[in-house]
C-alpha cells in the first residue's frame, strides 16, 4: 500500500512538472514550425519573464494578477526583437540564425546579471504556500495551480492554431510559405506574430514558476535545455506532441530523481529521447 501511494505521489508531481514543461515548450515549437528557427535564446526570455512578474509583485501584483501583464510585455517585446533582430538574421545563410539567437542568449544573462546581480530572488509573501492532501498525496498549492495553468493555457494556444484564421495561415506558412506568399498570406506579419506568441508562452510560465521557483540570470536555462528535449521528442512543429512528450519528460524526471538519485533525475529523460531519435527521428508526433 505504502509503495502504490509512493507510486502516486510521483505519478501526481511528475504530471504537474511535465504540464509546466509542455507550456515552456509549445512556444519553443511554434517558433520553430512557423519560422524553420530554434531560438536558443528561449530561456533567457523566460527569465525575462521572472523578473518582470517579481517587478510587478513588489509593486503589489501578485504572479497571477501580474501575469496577463507579463504575457503581454513578452509578447511585445518579442515582436520587438524579431523585427529589430531576427529578421534581419532570416535573410543570411541558415547558421545566422543560430549564432544570432545564441549570442542573444549571452547578452540578456550578462545584462540580466549586471542589473539584478547573481542573487536569487523570489516573490515576497507568494500565494498558495500550503499543501493539498487528499487520499494520501500531498501536494503544493503551488504545483498544482502552476500545472492547471499551464494546461490552460497549452490548450487554448492549440485551439488558436487550429481554429482561428490566423491560426491557420500560420499552419499554412509552416507547410509552404511559398504557397502562403501567392495565396496573399503575409508571412513576415505571421513570422513576427509566431515570434511574439512564442515569447508570450514563457511570459506565462514565466508568471507561473514565480510562484515556488526563485529568479536569477541563468534561471531559464535548465527549462531551456529540458524545453529543447521536449520539442525534438515531441516532433519538432507539434504542439500536440510538445505536451505528450512534456508528460513523459516530467514523469522520468521525477521517477528518475526518486529512484535513482537527484543528480541523476535527466538519465532517464535523454536515455528515452536517444531511444526515440534512433526509432523515429522525426518525434512522437512529428512528421518526417
Amino acid at each position: 500500500m505504502e509503495a502504490l501511494t509512493t507510486f502516486a505521489q510521483l505519478l501526481v508531481g511528475g504530471v504537474l512538472t511535465g504540464l509546466v514543461f509542455a507550456l515552456v515548450a509549445v512556444g519553443l515549437t511554434l517558433v520553430y514550425g512557423v519560422m524553420d528557427v530554434v531560438n536558443f535564446a528561449h530561456g533567457e526570455f523566460l527569465m525575462l519573464a521572472m523578473y518582470a512578474t517579481l517587478g510587478l509583485a513588489l509593486l503589489g501584483l501578485g504572479p497571477l494578477l501580474g501575469l496577463p501583464l507579463a504575457v503581454i510585455a513578452m509578447f511585445l517585446f518579442g515582436i520587438i526583437v524579431y523585427r529589430v533582430f531576427v529578421r534581419r538574421l532570416l535573410a543570411g545563410p541558415p547558421e545566422a540564425t543560430v549564432f544570432g539567437t545564441f549570442g542573444l542568449l549571452v547578452l540578456m544573462q550578462g545584462l540580466a546579471q549586471a542589473v539584478f546581480s547573481s542573487d536569487f530572488l523570489s516573490v515576497p509573501s507568494p500565494p498558495f504556500a500550503g499543501t493539498i492532501r487528499f487520499a494520501g498525496l500531498a501536494v503544493s498549492q503551488a504545483s498544482v495551480v502552476e500545472g492547471c495553468g499551464a494546461l490552460i493555457l497549452t490548450a487554448l494556444l492549440f485551439a488558436f492554431v487550429e481554429y482561428t484564421e490566423t491560426g491557420r495561415a500560420m499552419r499554412a506558412v509552416a507547410e509552404d510559405r511559398i504557397a502562403a506568399t501567392l495565396m496573399g498570406i503575409d508571412v513576415q506579419r505571421i513570422n513576427g506574430l509566431a515570434f511574439g506568441i512564442g515569447a508570450a508562452c514563457v511570459g506565462a510560465a514565466g508568471g507561473l514558476l514565480m510562484l515556488s521557483y526563485p529568479v536569477y540570470p541563468t534561471a531559464g536555462v535548465p527549462f531551456a535545455l529540458t524545453a529543447f528535449v521536449v520539442v525534438a521528442l515531441g516532433g519538432f512543429g507539434s504542439i500536440s506532441g510538445a505536451l505528450v512528450a512534456a508528460l513523459l519528460v516530467g514523469m522520468l524526471e521525477v521517477f528518475g530523481g526518486f529512484y535513482l538519485s537527484p543528480e541523476l533525475k535527466l538519465v532517464p529523460v535523454y536515455l528515452a529521447y536517444l531511444v526515440v531519435v534512433l526509432v523515429r527521428p522525426q518525434g512522437l508526433l512529428g512528421r518526417r
